[in-house]
């Protein structure tokens, strides 16, 4: 089975995920590995990842996924905001409806991704409050993401995924 991984990196985070995809599966089956672009669509397998933006994918990987025909597509994302299986499973949720109807998603993934530092000016400048702090906490928890453990629990999904 032939396969593309396709991702938009804003921050590196998606990128890293997937070389790590790409290290994973076997090279001589690959067909692209890149940003999202109509050579992708030639394998039978598309490993789509994308960034966060307002809740669900980047407008980039958006109008990729509209261009999935029959493919089997495996989902993988980064997300400034972690730590919660139910805000990453809302995105998914919002990105898998761009899929078309003939389009068979056999797996996901989402992790956690650091932002850029002009992201924490921004917090920074925010009045004192709960909220504030929060988001500040936030984005030092994320600083060191995807880490090792991220990356491994991609494999692992992708392992099981394979089975």
């Amino acid at each position: 089975m032939t396969y593309s991984v396709v991702y938009s990196s804003k921050t590196g985070n998606t990128r890293m995920l997937a070389e790590a995809i790409r290290s994973f599966l076997p090279n001589e089956n690959c067909t692209y590995m890149g940003e999202p672009s109509s050579q992708a669509l030639v394998a039978d397998r598309i490993y789509v990842g994308f960034w966060t933006d307002k809740g669900t994918c980047d407008p980039e990987t958006a109008a990729f996924l509209s261009e999935l025909t029959t493919q089997e597509v495996f989902l993988f994302g980064t997300a400034g905001f972690g730590g919660s299986a139910e805000y990453f499973e809302k995105i998914l949720a919002e990105v898998k409806q761009k899929l078309g109807p003939q389009v068979r998603l056999i797996g996901t993934y989402m992790c956690q991704g650091k932002m850029p530092q002009g992201v924490r000016r921004r917090y920074e400048a925010m009045e004192e409050s709960p909220r504030r702090q929060m988001l500040l906490d936030n984005f030092d928890r994320a600083l060191s993401h995807p880490d090792e453990a991220d990356l491994q629990h991609l494999k692992d999904a992708l392992q099981m995924m394979n089975r």
